[in-house]
């Protein structure tokens, strides 16, 4: 079930929103520039230093460098992404989702919300693999987040979905209860899959969208029964 767009209307330009998608294509862009100039191993060297490696930020945190690299690699590993699959997916789900949780909560607390999701998407991956040397990039986390906080306010949003049967497929549209708790438990059942497994190569860190998924569905109760932000100040006469 892929989705393909919701029918839940917005009351302004999702500000935000648009320019982290735009940061994540000027991102993936410098990417490309690495490895054309570096090859295989200079992106990999460049993937190492900008994303989240486990052990690296599990050592710095028990040394107390809070302000060091391994920290700082949890908010730049936000905008790399593993290649054009990962990216369209990602920017996706962040487009179809995030504008509205964006006109929901107001352009400052959203830049606030999707960052600290990132961070409590990649402190749940960390914690499960503390010691991992492979790096965590992608916006997944942060995009789970969004999900969290959407389908807790919106349960009954209409989404347009790509939906496959065998060897046909079919348009449908569906609440965002059905499209993205499906997702919610998918990524359940491949995180218990993958406890216990290792790879030097990597893979898609489940842990990651579950951990953003709950945090941003903790704070999307905290603003489910409260009024949208309003477009503009109110005036007093």
């Amino acid at each position: 079930m892929i989705p393909l767009r919701d029918a839940n209307p917005t009351r302004r330009t999702p500000i935000v929103t648009l320019a982290l998608i735009g940061a994540c294509f000027v991102a993936f862009a410098w990417e490309l520039g690495v490895l054309a100039s570096g090859g295989e191993a200079g992106l990999d060297r460049f993937v190492t230093e900008h994303g989240v490696v486990p052990a690296d930020l599990t050592a710095a945190l028990r040394g107390g460098n809070v302000v060091s690299a391994p920290v700082l690699g949890i908010l730049t590993s936000l905008f790399l992404h593993a290649g054009w699959l990962h990216l369209l997916g990602n920017m996706l789900y962040l487009w179809i989702f995030g504008n509205n949780v964006e006109d929901r909560v107001g352009r400052p607390v959203f830049l606030a919300f999707y960052l600290a999701g990132g961070i409590a998407a990649a402190a749940a991956q960390v914690a499960i693999a503390p010691q991992s040397t492979v790096p965590l990039i992608g916006a997944s986390g942060a995009i789970a987040a969004t999900l969290g906080a959407y389908v807790v306010v919106y349960p009954r949003a209409r989404i347009l979905s790509l939906v496959f049967l065998g060897f046909f497929y079919q348009l449908i549209e569906v609440p965002a209860l059905l499209v993205l708790g499906f997702w919610f438990v998918l990524q359940l059942i491949d995180g218990a899959a993958s406890l216990g497994a290792t790879s030097a190569q990597g893979g898609v860190a489940f842990f990651a969208h579950i951990g953003g998924f709950a945090a941003g569905a903790l704070a999307g109760l905290l603003v489910r029964g409260r009024p949208p932000r309003p477009l503009r100040p109110a005036t007093v006469g």
